[in-house]
């Protein structure tokens, strides 16, 4: 597997790297990031825990069973310490790279009122449902560390709002709305931060990237994207984006229903937003080595290899869109060959 001629960036898939015993198996890998000395962590569903593997896919430690409602997001910032998203739960919190919980932001168990009601009869996603937004949290997604230090948490699934926070975790500020205009969202699910002070943001269901300042001031969109689940940047600069299958007939709030079957893929933007690679969209071998399913969470290491999550079972066996047997298509690993 290479990824399509666009530039003279290329990736080759790692066949068979994860490393994982049986008494450790996942469902799904929700989110994923890259410590500073290269160890891979892993947020998981079914066991509802963080994996971490070295570089070559061996497990080093597996800690909180039993803490988490629904897995999301995983970033590791540049003191080691380690925040798990909880869309389920409405928190987000932070470890050490060992396991023990030093902070909880949010109330677990009680999301905000934005008038959100997830149900049966959603024409394009239930977060059309959204009539308002609220402070933190309601269905929160995934977590960004600034230059600063500080945190920015996009707060989705019930919500449409970025929300800002002190590096010690006090609320400084939020914005959004529910919309398709500059600073609305449907559906704000991953976020990173460039070294430039920029916010990016994966506006999930209106298929685009709005990038901010740090104070929340919109200063462009990216458009050649498809429902984009993560965003990691590495230290050229480079953006990396997972974005998730559209199958036929499912609809965007900004393009309308899918008139063919838009399947899972990796892209990645220069600096400016122009993309410079792309591969893994496959109609026919989603669970192919190279090709993907459902990816949601995607980091890049110091040597350049990706790594992207997938949360196949979530998204593709219990919605029958992919039969059981692709459900082990989870995690995969590609290093950088150009």
């Amino acid at each position: 597997m290479r990824a399509e001629t666009i530039s003279d960036i290329r990736f080759e898939a790692n066949d068979g790297w994860e490393r994982v015993p049986t008494e450790l198996a996942h469902r799904d890998v929700a989110g994923v990031d890259v410590a500073a000395n290269d160890d891979v962590y892993l947020l998981t569903r079914d066991r509802n825990g963080v994996l971490v593997l070295d570089r070559d896919g061996n497990v080093r430690a597996s800690w909180g069973d039993g803490i988490f409602s629904t897995p999301h997001g995983l970033t590791i910032a540049p003191d080691g310490t380690v925040y798990c998203v909880d869309c389920g739960d409405h928190t987000v919190r932070r470890f050490t790279p060992e396991g023990e919980l030093l902070q909880t932001l949010g109330t677990p168990g009680e999301p905000t009122d934005t008038g959100y009601a997830p149900g049966p009869g959603a024409v394009v996603h239930n977060v059309e449902t959204v009539r308002r937004a609220a402070g933190p949290f309601n269905g929160c997604t995934n977590l960004a560390v600034a230059p600063t230090g500080e945190l920015y948490v996009a707060d989705g699934y019930g919500n449409c709002r970025i929300h800002r926070f002190t590096a010690d975790g006090e609320l400084v500020g939020s914005w959004g709305a529910v919309g398709i205009g500059p600073g609305e969202f449907h559906l704000p699910h991953g976020i990173c931060a460039t070294a430039d002070g920029r916010i990016l943001v994966g506006d999930r269901e209106n298929d685009r990237i709005q990038v901010f300042d740090l104070d929340g001031r919109h200063i462009t969109t990216w458009t050649d994207v498809q429902r984009p689940t993560d965003l990691a940047v590495d230290r050229e600069g480079l953006v990396y984006v997972s974005e998730l299958w559209r199958p036929r007939g499912n609809a965007s709030f900004t393009r309308g229903t899918a008139a063919v079957d838009l399947p899972g893929r990796v892209s990645v933007f220069d600096p400016d937003g122009t993309v410079v690679a792309r591969w893994g969209a496959s109609t026919v071998m989603r669970d192919g080595l190279g090709n993907f399913i459902a990816p949601h969470g995607i980091a890049v290491d110091s040597q350049g290899s990706v790594y992207v999550g997938e949360v196949t079972g979530t998204f593709g066996v219990k919605a029958g869109r992919v039969p059981d047997s692709m459900a082990g298509h989870q995690l995969q690993k590609f290093t950088r060959a150009g």
